[in-house]
């Protein structure tokens, strides 16, 4: 399951796509919507993608989970459009025999999405608003690099 929706996410959903018999370990990231970045205080965020490329990045980084890590099953989730405070923005669940594995892989998915994956925020404040988006490399880390 790797997918850009604009309903909002099913939690449970997604950790239902990871679970099976030898999982020791399901963990999940839950990335919501805050109220305050820095001193600045969110209204809410309005995410855009490019979503065939998105899409296919995600199931890339779930590719690359599953060389490094055997035996993971990775399921991510990305909403876009507007979310308000307290929304789930991005869900992902990562299932493996050990739960080191599990925590590694999933770190790895959450920043190799924000590094990479074709998909902006514009956050909205009382006093204004800018976009942000990330995907500023295109190597792929190792277990040692997060």
């Amino acid at each position: 399951m790797f997918e850009i929706v604009t309903a909002p996410i099913s939690i449970g959903k997604v950790i239902e796509e990871v679970g099976h018999r030898n999982a020791g370990a399901i963990v999940t990231f839950i990335g919501t919507v805050r109220e305050m970045t820095g001193d600045k205080k969110t209204i809410y965020l309005a995410y855009e993608a490019y979503e065939p490329m998105a899409r296919a990045m995600l199931a890339e980084i779930g590719q690359q989970i599953k060389k490094q890590w055997p035996g993971t099953i990775t399921a991510i989730v990305h909403r876009i459009g507007r979310l308000d405070i307290g929304e789930a923005a991005v869900v992902i669940a990562v299932s493996s025999p050990h739960r080191q594995d599990a925590y590694a892989a999933n770190r790895y998915a959450i920043e190799r999405i924000k590094k990479l994956v074709p998909i902006w925020k514009k956050e909205h404040w009382a006093h204004g608003e800018t976009w942000i988006g990330n995907q500023q490399e295109s190597v792929s880390y190792t277990n040692k690099d997060i």
